[in-house]
């Protein structure tokens, strides 16, 4: 029953997703293309917390370094090839999570989250105290990258219906490839090594090449997501990078619910609904989205799963 009621949610944002560009002005559907990058940065970051139970802070790492990618690779005054870049950011955000998790997933507990947010804050300064794409200023792209086949521009990026339904599929394309994954055989692995390491241990899973594997594959999702957020804004700087960029990425997680695929994508929609609305209301909208998402949490511990759970009669839900 709760797997049906997860579905249905699903669906229904799909629906409203496709549905939204033709609704509503060039400016929300430019808002909904954020939202919905970001929702695809928290989707990964909650294969590592939430299926695998480690709390990463530096996925904002694997994120600003595919957007950096596409900074020095893109032509000064030409578009670039999305097939060539995209494979670029990808490899680069890989290989940095493959790094960056053989070394950190030999700690546990608080020794991890720090290690995950010293690795981060390295590569933070890195970009941000040397002169690799300018330095602490960022770098711009001056258009978007294009999808040609045979010399025939295939889709216009830099009209803003396209780019939202190009990253639209993009996301489904996520949600899909991480529900495999967590239904595999590797996906029960995972979790069994999250909740008991030992006895999966005693078992003869390999828990370390399992966590690594999820890590990398987490880190590569969250690069797709940071090259198409450098490509919509058009400018890539170290921020992106930041341990902020993290922490606000697991409040997503956090309020959608570790154990549900799609949850943080509504994560993600209800912070920058927050945002978006309190920003035209007051200059403390920081203070006030804190203040109502302590509340979410206090209300709703298990994020939108919690809710789901009440909303449904127990005896139904244990027959789902």
């Amino acid at each position: 029953m709760m797997q049906r009621a997860a579905r249905l949610i699903v669906l229904v944002l799909l629906v409203v997703a496709v549905a939204l560009p033709f609704a509503a002005p060039t400016y929300y559907m430019q808002f909904a293309t954020k939202v919905l990058i970001l929702g695809m940065l928290a989707m990964a970051l909650n294969l590592v917390v939430g299926f695998g139970g480690l709390v990463s802070v530096c996925h904002a790492a694997f994120y600003g370094i595919a957007g950096y990618v596409l900074a020095i690779s893109a032509p000064k005054y030409e578009p670039a090839s999305l097939w060539l870049t995209l494979p670029l950011a990808l490899v680069a955000s890989s290989a940095a999570a493959l790094v960056l998790g053989a070394l950190s997933l030999r700690t546990r507990g608080v020794y991890f989250i720090m290690v995950t947010l010293a690795f981060g804050e390295m590569l933070f300064y890195l970009f941000h105290d040397t002169k690799i794409a300018g330095g602490s200023d960022g770098a711009f792209i001056n258009t978007k990258p294009e999808i040609v086949i045979a010399g025939h521009q295939l889709i216009n990026l830099d009209k803003p219906l396209a780019f939202y339904f190009v990253v639209l599929g993009f996301l489904v394309v996520t949600v899909a490839l991480i529900d495999t994954l967590v239904r595999s055989p590797f996906g029960h692995a995972l979790a069994a090594a999250r909740d008991n390491e030992r006895r999966a241990r005693s078992l003869g899973f390999p828990i370390f090449r399992l966590r690594l594997t999820a890590f990398v594959i987490s880190g590569a999702i969250a690069g797709v997501a940071g090259y198409f957020a450098a490509a919509q804004f058009g400018f890539v700087a170290p921020e992106m990078l930041g341990w902020h960029q993290s922490a606000i990425v697991l409040v997503m997680v956090v309020l959608g619910g570790q154990r549900s695929v799609a949850g943080p994508l509504v994560g993600a929609i209800i912070v920058m609904g927050l945002e978006e609305t309190l920003k035209g209301m007051t200059e403390h909208w920081k203070l006030i989205e804190g203040l109502i998402i302590i509340a979410i949490v206090l209300a709703f511990p298990s994020g939108l799963q919690g809710l789901i759970a009440r909303a449904i009669p127990e005896r139904e839900r244990g027959d789902g």
